[in-house]
Parts: C-alpha cells; structure tokens; sequence
C-alpha cells in the first residue's frame, strides 16, 4: 500500500518524503518499499509487531544501512548518504537500547551531541533541556552508565536534541522502562513538539501510547506499510486495533 498525498491540511509540507525504500542487512531484504512522509511539525509514529522492519526503517533514514529507493529531507536527497552527513543536515536519531556513552558523564554527553555545532549556544541549550529533565541537572557530573534506564533515556533524547535538529528520529523509546516512566517521557515528547515545533517521528510498540501524542500512524508488516491514517482512526478501527495495535 503507498502513502497518502499530501493534501491541503498538510499546509507545512513534508520534512521527510520515504518513496520506494528498501533494504536489509546483507543478502537478507527487510524493507520491500516503503511509502510515507512526515510534515513539518508532526508527530508521526510507526507501528507493528518485533521484526516488522520498523527499526531498519529508522536506520535506513539515517544512513546505518544500505538501502535503494528514494529519501529526502526538506527536498534534498539523503538516501546514499553516510549518518554523521545526515546528522549535519537535520536528522537525530535515538536508537534502540538508548546508546548513551556509558564512560562519559551527562555533561560530556550533551556535548557530543553538539559536535557538529560551531555556535557559542551550546551551554545555553543545555541548560535548556537541564530545565526540561531536571535529574539531568543534578547529575550532570555522574558517569552516564550509572543513570536509571529512564534517565539514560533522557540523557539520549537531549543528547539528540543537542544538534538543533529539525528532524527527530525515536526508535522503541519506552523499551524496557516502567509504565509511569513511559507516560512521563512521552508526555515531555508532546510538549517539547507543542513548545518548539520538534518534528518527531516515533517507532513504538506501545501503540496506545504513541498514537495518543500523534498526529498519524503507519503500521508496518513484513516490511511493508499495511495500514497508515490519522491516530484516532487507527485506533478506532477494530480490525486494526486487534490484530496490529495489541490494543
């Protein structure tokens, strides 16, 4: 099934237009071409169940693997392109598993998201995500390794948010965390699109969840999208929402 146009009600127009993409992991395809785009400012999530392809799809995007197809961020073609590129030219991703710099403290890491940056803001942003996730503040000078799952995943989002992206990617964020974690984390999500326009686009299993801060959802199958719409009416369709959404 391909994407939906880009219709009237999509006045921002899309940062990122997936068209055709597949790819794997050597000899094995996992992708069989993906449609979809994301809108300036939007929220957009994809679904589906453990080995859909949602993963390699954000790893296609930011250049981790070898793909066919087209991508483009704001009209210019990234598919082909190596990942720190992509990073320069907007795109963050926060991988699965959080990948934070365990040996590192909160600080340092902060600042290694900010490596492509030659501003003089730097501090000004930290302290700015220091305001949005206050237990980073305080352990600003303690080795990231040490940190909570929940916190290590706070640390991986302002760590992303560091670069000034235009296009935030975040792959399976409430993996292994406790439910009242989850809910606070995808809360500041929300308001972090409300506040500053983030573009975000969501892998989650959590279903449920990630539809209530979006404003679309695709579902994948198989490497393929299988449905896609707005997230109320993904989740008020029985069919859907049974045999794809585990809700």
């Amino acid at each position: 099934m391909s994407d939906e146009s880009t219709t009237d009600t999509d006045a921002a127009g899309p940062v990122l237009e997936v068209s055709g993409l597949k790819g794997g992991y050597g000899a094995i395809q996992v992708l069989h071409g993906l449609d979809f785009h994301v809108n300036d400012g939007e929220i957009v999530v994809i679904l589906g169940a453990n080995g859909a392809g949602k993963t390699t799809t954000l790893r296609a995007i930011s250049g981790m693997i070898e793909t066919s197809g087209s991508v483009t961020f704001r009209g210019e073609s990234i598919q082909g392109s190596k990942a720190p590129d992509i990073v320069r030219k907007g795109v963050a991703h926060v991988p699965q598993g959080r990948g934070t710099l365990n040996e590192l403290s909160v600080e340092d890491n902060l600042r290694v998201g900010a490596f492509i940056r030659k501003d003089k803001e730097v501090d000004a942003d930290m302290n700015r995500w220091f305001d949005v996730y206050p237990v980073l503040r305080e352990r600003r000078d303690q080795r990231a390794g040490s940190l909570s799952g929940g916190e290590q995943q706070m640390l991986a989002v302002s760590r992303a948010l560091m670069s000034r992206p235009d296009l935030l990617l975040l792959d399976e964020p409430s993996l292994g965390l406790a439910p009242l974690i989850v809910k606070d984390l995808f809360e500041r999500f929300a308001e972090i699109n409300k506040e500053t326009g983030m573009t975000m686009l969501v892998v989650e299993q959590n279903a449920q969840l990630a539809l209530g801060i979006a404003a679309r959802g695709y579902v994948i199958e198989s490497g393929e999208i299988a449905f896609y719409g707005p997230s109320d009416e993904l989740l008020g369709d029985d069919k859907i929402r049974k045999s794809y959404l585990g809700v």
